[in-house]
């Protein structure tokens, strides 16, 4: 039988509740225990897909195919298990889901209501994943805040949850914000005091107190929350600030957060197993080389828009002994006047996913100068798009030349629809999406990054390269690495007349983990190392 652990967050959000979680969850497999991750979020949308990236940061995507939280990420990176659909669930698709079901007649005229219709498909996903996981531990984050008008079908299912189960199987954890008052410089704690009450008033008792602050929380803060929260002082840490984000496991580590955990779930006894996590931040924290990595996008404005990329890029960095330092670039600001002026001191360049025909020039000028200037480039996504374009105006002689997305009535449709896409009117959910095989050239760069002759990769796009422009492509140099055995749909490009310019269309950032850097990563901040040597 699984344990289950719900994060919640008080006063308010963006206070660390998704690394709260991860930490946890990789502390426990240090201990030797399987652990499955879930993201519970409030908003009505039925999945972030169709969401700005600047409303929610990056859609991160599921083996199987879920667009989802970022946070999603953080749990893949820290406990390294492929998460699934069962990972992230909205107010929008458990309505959605539970509506569907009422036009069927599958309530049999019942009237539908929240309770118990609602909390009970909300409870089924905690279940479910627990079924199918089969994980010792299945860890909840309930996104927002205590008090939230979205988040009470989900505090109310949590808590039946623990109404259903043993005490010793349900545990809660709060995370609040111990803030500073300009002036005076006194830490408060009674934001932290309001949303305990809030949480008890829906009735939650929560066993541990995660607390963020500016500054180290002192042992008469604790004391005060202690009394106040009617929790034991030694249920209460702090999620202290740090320089590396995998550091936080151990500084909650070191206050017994973990210890104390297995103690209330009634699981003492599990002694840590490993600390290959504390190695690899002692590694991490040692190097003292540094590499200037360009990214270019066009939603760099909001860093969290690529997360996961950037995130990859310094783990690759870290683990070739290299603190990659970051250039955020916007690509509506490049042109080929002043792309040698913008992109000079960079050892490599990287141009990730994104939709929409917005700063493409940009983008396409980049790659043209990385291509003739011999720099690294390595393309995600909308990035190999680019690539295909450049080669295609600049080398094939293709003038004009586009992607269908951006110019419909393009004379060389170099990026276009895939067939099954042209008469698709919603757009949530309609993407390529999850894992596909991708099959790899002999003799290829890519085959030799990644040592095996199968791969399977996430996808998100919907536009494809044009296979009726492959053998003018290759005619300049560019050879198709890697194709999808079952569509025909090409996966990578290499252009060979540089020492490093590959391009893939899938995600491969989202398999990449700080102790297990991803192939292709590696080979771009390898090549990238080079290149600042040389």
């Amino acid at each position: 039988m699984s344990k289950f652990i719900f994060i919640t967050g008080g006063v308010v959000s963006g206070i660390g509740k998704g690394i709260c979680g991860a930490s946890i969850g990789r502390l426990l497999k240090d201990r030797g225990l399987s652990v499955f991750m879930q993201k519970f979020d409030p908003y009505i949308n039925v999945d972030p897909g169709t969401m700005s990236p600047y409303q929610h940061g990056e859609v991160f995507v599921t083996k199987d195919g879920a667009e989802t939280d970022l946070d999603l990420g953080h749990y893949e990176r820290f406990i390294d298990e492929e998460l699934t659909q069962r990972s992230n669930v909205t107010t929008g698709r458990i309505y959605s889901e539970v509506i569907r079901k009422e036009r069927r007649g599958d309530y049999g005229g019942s009237t539908v209501q929240v309770i118990p219709h609602i909390t009970d498909r909300i409870k089924s996903y905690v279940y479910k994943a627990a079924e199918e996981s089969k994980a010792d531990i299945i860890i909840t984050e309930i996104g927002g805040t205590v008090g939230d008008i979205e988040s009470l079908p989900f505090i109310e299912a949590i808590r039946q949850i623990h109404a259903e189960n043993k005490k010793e199987d349900v545990l809660f954890i709060h995370t609040t914000l111990v803030p500073k008052i300009p002036g005076s410089d006194e830490l408060k704690t009674k934001p932290t005091q309001h949303s305990f009450k809030e949480l008890m008033s829906q009735g939650i008792k929560t066993n541990i107190i995660v607390v963020r602050s500016e500054e180290k929380i002192s042992e008469e803060i604790k004391n005060k929350i202690s009394l106040f929260c009617d929790v034991p002082k030694r249920a209460i840490v702090q999620s202290e600030n740090v320089n590396l984000i995998y550091e936080v496991p151990l500084k909650l580590h070191e206050q017994g957060l973990d210890e104390y955990i297995l103690h209330k779930l009634c699981l003492s006894g599990q002694p840590v197993l490993k600390d290959d996590w504390k190695v690899m931040i002692e590694n991490f924290k040692n190097v003292k080389d540094e590499l200037e990595i360009g990214l270019v996008g066009k939603y760099v404005q909001l860093h969290d828009a690529y997360l996961s990329v950037s995130q990859a890029l310094i783990d690759a960095g870290y683990s070739n002994g290299h603190k990659v330092n970051l250039h955020w670039i916007n690509s509506e600001e490049i042109t080929e006047q002043n792309c040698e002026e913008v992109l000079k001191d960079l050892d490599g360049i990287i141009v990730p996913g994104g939709f929409g025909g917005r700063g493409i020039e940009g983008m396409i000028a980049t790659s043209k100068y990385a291509r003739e200037k011999n720099i690294p480039y390595f393309g995600i996504c909308l990035g190999m798009q680019i690539a295909i374009i450049d080669i295609a105006r600049n080398l094939c002689g293709l003038e004009g030349a586009d992607s269908t997305e951006k110019d419909p009535n393009t004379k060389y449709p170099v990026i276009d629809l895939m067939k099954n896409q042209i008469d698709v009117e919603d757009i949530g959910g309609t993407l390529r999406l999850g894992n596909y095989d991708c099959k790899l050239l002999e003799n290829s760069k890519v085959k030799e990054l990644y040592k095996e002759d199968i791969i399977k990769e996430r996808h998100r796009h919907r536009y494809e390269f044009n296979n009726d422009f492959k053998e003018d492509l290759e005619k300049e140099g560019v050879i198709f690495s890697g194709i999808n055995p079952e569509l025909g749909l090409v996966e990578i490009i290499e252009y060979t007349k540089t020492d490093y310019f590959v391009a893939c269309q899938f995600h491969p950032e989202f398999k990449s983990r700080p102790n297990k850097i991803h192939p292709l990563f590696n080979g771009f901040i390898k090549a990238s190392i080079c290149n600042k040597n040389k």
